[in-house]
């Protein structure tokens, strides 16, 4: 779904009422020798148009958000399965050092992968930090969805941030009347 969301689909071909020329019979169907032809338009021809080619259409469509949320719980939950989640205290930087992430990614041994930083909420000192980090995608907890956190080899995850996940996926409680 988000891939097919993310399709432009501007492509587009002509078809034979488009292309340029007549639509009079190239010549008449008896006693000329020649096979019968129609129009120059025609897709047989050179320069003519295109029989079922693409058209401008939009890809986009949308699951049921309770099939999103339950996508996404397990996408988390299969990360943590299978052990590529790293949980931290916390990720509070005091200025804005792409160096000082590097640093913390080299030391938590998450260099040279592909990782998604989650926190809690909207960090501007982390998110300035690690943008210029190759592999590297900083998102809030609030953001996260299944393709996004399946898609990158490592999850780095602050306690708050996955304290924040817990609150969000957790089902409401049943109403009492």
């Amino acid at each position: 779904m988000y891939l097919a969301n993310q399709r432009a689909g501007t492509h587009s071909t002509l078809r034979r009422g488009e292309v340029a020329g007549s639509t009079k019979k190239l010549f008449r169907q008896k006693g000329t020798g020649n096979a019968r032809v129609g129009t120059r338009r025609t897709n047989k021809r050179r320069g003519g148009g295109t029989a079922k080619g693409p058209k401008p259409r939009d890809y986009e469509y949308h699951l049921p958000k309770k099939a999103v949320r339950a996508a996404t719980r397990m996408a988390l939950l299969s990360k943590l399965q299978d052990q590529e989640t790293v949980i931290i205290d916390d990720l509070a930087l005091p200025e804005i050092k792409t160096r000082q992430m590097a640093g913390i990614l080299k030391a938590l041994k998450l260099e040279g992968v592909t990782c998604l930083i989650g926190t809690a909420g909207r960090d501007e000192n982390v998110y300035k930090s690690a943008r210029n980090i190759r592999g590297v995608q900083v998102s809030p907890a609030a953001e996260l969805n299944a393709y996004n956190v399946l898609r990158p080899k490592r999850l780095l995850l602050t306690r708050a941030a996955l304290e924040e996940l817990r609150q969000a996926r957790a089902k409401p409680a049943a109403a009492t009347v």
